[in-house]
């Protein structure tokens, strides 16, 4: 456990809490949690295959809880497309990607929206909560395989596809 990081279990919650925040998770009743020494002990009483799965799960958990709390998670997001813009309105993120309309995605508590160019980063101290915005902001366009178009994760690699024309020219 890092210098200023507290954990508690009450019951079957683990709460933790840091200098980004307090995060909380309840935990199945095969898992029991402690603190020694500064060291977090995860044991399972269970010895089917579920219950050591939950075991490994549990155990990244905790310790993504605790980088959260410490660190903090981001995902970066990058827009690509002739006129594609994005914005921050108060707390909320605004998407101009070639709809009729602006795209409005009103940011959870815990996730923070920045806007550099053509960048998109999307940070919070829950890593599940920051995935799970970072998903929901490239559903809106996601990339298409024809131009490369769209909302990707920032590295993401696409796959084109030879368009129509390309197929008719070995047809002969």
């Amino acid at each position: 456990m890092p210098s200023g990081v507290e954990l508690e279990v009450e019951g079957r919650d683990v709460k933790v809490t840091g200098p980004k925040g307090t995060l909380t998770l309840h935990i199945t009743r095969n898992i029991q949690t402690e603190v020694n020494n500064g060291q977090v002990i995860i044991k399972t009483n269970s010895t089917s295959k579920l219950g050591r799965s939950l075991h490994g799960t549990t155990r990244a958990l905790v310790a993504n809880m605790v980088k959260g709390v410490t660190e903090g998670f981001e995902k970066k997001l990058e827009l690509v497309g002739t006129g594609y813009r994005a914005s921050v309105e108060g707390r909320d993120l605004v998407l101009l990607v070639g709809y009729s309309h602006p795209v409005t995605i009103i940011a959870p508590d815990g996730i923070e929206f920045k806007v550099e160019k053509s960048i998109i980063t999307i940070s919070g101290i829950d890593k599940e909560l920051v995935g799970k915005v970072a998903a929901k902001t490239r559903a809106v366009r996601p990339p298409e395989p024809y131009k490369g178009k769209g909302i990707l994760y920032l590295g993401e690699i696409v796959r084109r596809k030879a368009g129509k024309a390309a197929k008719t020219v070995g047809a002969g």
